[in-house]
């Protein structure tokens, strides 16, 4: 991994909590001008630290009040159908997020939908019919306790932090005392 300075760090954690601040606020914020700030921005951007920018949507305000928890359990393992899998899986705009797991089950799922009916209507009809799937596991969300797309920096802070430099030993003075 590359090495961030604590102006990426600063720059980072200030996108992270508005990514809607003007170059210049967020230059002001970091202590920087805006010419290397915005530099600085796009270096991020380049290697791929910042992967984009989008608006926080209330999925309750725009109908979605069903949040589902699906492990999907694959009928092989093998490279070529877990592909097949993936790429079907990708294609679902209601599967918010999917991540292979380990013990039991091959990927957990994230699903959104408007209510229990469309939930049911939707594994019924799109998630247990996609290519090489054996079984399907729900648990539903009751309520949110804390939902986040902010990663934490602090482990990165410690790395880049400069090494505290030792002041040089004192030595006795040569001047004489009056």
């Amino acid at each position: 991994m590359e090495t961030l300075d604590k102006f990426d760090l600063a720059i980072l954690n200030e996108l992270q909590a508005d990514a809607r601040l003007t170059n210049a606020e967020l230059a002001t914020r970091v202590g920087l001008s805006a010419a290397p700030c915005w530099r600085r921005v796009r270096a991020l951007e380049t290697n791929g630290f910042i992967k984009g920018y989008r608006a926080e949507i209330d999925r309750q305000k725009i109908g979605l009040g069903v949040l589902a928890f699906v492990r999907l359990d694959a009928e092989r393992n093998t490279g070529d159908a877990t592909r097949v899998l993936e790429e079907a899986i990708k294609k679902l705009p209601e599967v918010i997020s999917c991540h292979y797991i380990s013990g039991t089950g091959t990927f957990e799922l994230q699903v959104v939908a408007q209510d229990l009916d469309s939930f049911s209507r939707f594994a019924l009809q799109s998630l247990i019919n996609l290519p090489n799937v054996k079984d399907l596991h729900t648990s539903f969300s009751l309520g949110e306790v804390k939902a986040s797309s902010t990663l934490p920096l602090g482990h990165l802070q410690a790395q880049s932090a400069p090494k505290a430099i030792a002041p040089p030993p004192s030595r006795p003075s040569t001047r004489s005392k009056r």
